[in-house]
């Protein structure tokens, strides 16, 4: 048996890919007079791809098994390896529910979220940095006044001022834009994992006014363990790592000609802002709340990106029902 590589490089997948263009292997197809191998069985998928639904799906999905099958060689995946893998798979799906998205959660664990966030979003001058959406976005909340508590029931936790301005690049105010924010509980659970806490509790949206200010009222967020009681939990048990995030509020800001922001605010001290659970601390994300009027306060001001291609204008809630997207849609 040929020794295994020392090295994982996917870009020279061993042993080699099948050689050639992209359109010399979508016209090459499986011939029925050659035996079936590794490297032919890649170019049949590729073959297959030809009457793809749109150019993007072909595309990405060309990429993908070329990956794919290059994991499959390098590591030289056992029959047994793979069928534990499939199972995993299964079981992940199996979790997902209308209040748990376990696919999500794998995604933020292996470091997926914050790659397609460092690919597509680019902070700037002027620009907030973006962070991972997470598993319990549950979609529009009731729009509050400024001013008002985002609390649907009392908590025995520090009280918390949350104030800012949401600007363009150039800081100019941009007026009612619309701020939507969610933390959990200090049992460390959102309202859509506990069925004790009201629905839309420590959830709410909010208008900024003509001079691009925001302002609400809350508790001081906590860290807290990301659900480890199914398939993603295990992986993250087996590889050493554990479960927890740093103490964050949400943050979800949209406004018509202006990329949606999806971000967090993280607060210093935590102990889990060197090692959090999903990857998504950023240093600019990280406030101190400062006492004002005996009570702490963090001000803080967004910069939104402005949109220069089209593209969905909010993420979806992957805790709700309707939620239904075809990779077609690609």
């Amino acid at each position: 048996m040929m020794a295994r590589p020392k090295s994982f490089e996917l870009l020279t997948p061993w042993p080699r890919a099948p050689q050639g263009s992209h359109q010399e292997l979508l016209h090459a197809g499986h011939s029925l007079e050659r035996p079936l191998d590794a490297s032919s069985v890649l170019r049949d998928f590729v073959y297959g791809l030809r009457n793809a639904k749109s150019a993007r799906l072909q595309e990405v999905m060309e990429i993908v098994i070329r990956h794919l099958h290059a994991i499959v060689r390098e590591a030289n995946i056992t029959q047994g390896e793979w069928w534990q893998a499939i199972d995993f798979l299964t079981r992940a799906g199996q979790m997902c529910s209308e209040s748990r998205q376990e696919l999500i959660l794998l995604s933020d664990i292996l470091g997926v979220s914050m790659l397609v966030d460092a690919v597509d979003n680019i902070a700037g001058p002027g620009v907030s940095d973006s962070t991972v959406l997470g598993p319990f976005y549950a979609g529009h909340q009731r729009v509050l006044a400024q001013g008002d508590s985002i609390l649907l029931r009392e908590e025995a936790s520090e009280p918390l001022v949350m104030t800012g301005r949401v600007t363009n690049p150039e800081g100019q105010p941009v007026a009612d834009a619309l701020i939507e924010v969610w933390q959990t509980a200090p049992n460390q659970l959102y309202d859509v994992q506990d069925r004790d806490q009201p629905q839309g509790h420590l959830r709410a949206s909010f208008r900024t006014d003509m001079a691009g200010t925001y302002r609400f009222r809350t508790i001081m967020p906590v860290s807290y363990p990301i659900p480890d009681d199914g398939p993603a939990g295990q992986l993250l048990a087996a590889m050493g790592r554990h479960p927890f995030r740093p103490a964050h509020i949400h943050f979800m800001i949209s406004a018509p000609g202006y990329r949606t922001l999806v971000t967090h605010l993280f607060f210093e001290g935590d102990e889990f802002l060197e090692s959090d659970a999903v990857f998504g601390v950023k240093p600019s994300l990280v406030v101190r709340p400062e006492m004002k009027a005996g009570i702490n306060t963090v001000e803080y001001t967004f910069g939104l990106a402005r949109e220069l291609r089209p593209r969905s204008a909010r993420p979806p809630s992957f805790v709700a029902a309707n939620n239904r997207t075809s990779p077609s849609d690609l």
